[in-house]
């Protein structure tokens, strides 16, 4: 899998900032594929992408994910990230519906696909053991 130059990492001083960055690029603008799917953005996404779970499900601010916040528009554009079915935890099974976008240096985007059209799900730096189970569904074909 070879990725291609990816935007530099993003510097803010407060999660404002990154959150409203996220609403520019990202709630306002049309982002597409490298395979011409139109994706959705939800401000309310903003939480479960750029926070972690410390104590309860998203409450700590992760300023290691927010500073890939232009790496969600290039993974979808990047025509050779790893494509791969994502999975249902509620159906406990892949999701044709769902892709994943996996980076060699363990970046991941998930979108759920209606068609032409996504929704962004999330996206997150891996660790090994969610790379494993990743690649544990089909490619996407």
């Amino acid at each position: 899998m070879v990725s291609l130059p990816y935007p530099p990492l993003v510097y803010y001083q407060s999660e404002a900032e990154y959150r409203q960055h996220f609403e520019q690029v990202y709630c306002r603008r049309v982002i597409t594929t490298f395979d011409d799917i139109r994706v959705r953005f939800r401000k309310n996404q903003f939480s479960h992408c750029f926070f972690e779970s410390v104590n309860t499900k998203d409450d700590t601010f992760s300023n290691q994910r927010a500073e890939r916040i232009d790496w969600i528009k290039a993974v979808l554009e990047d025509k050779d990230a790893e494509l791969r079915l994502g999975w249902d935890n509620k159906k406990k099974r892949a999701a044709n519906d769902r892709r994943v976008a996996l980076l060699a240096d363990r970046y991941v985007v998930i979108i759920r696909i209606r068609g032409k059209k996504a929704g962004f799900i999330t996206a997150f730096i891996a660790n090994e053991r969610s790379i494993r189970k990743i690649r544990t569904n089909p490619l996407w074909e």
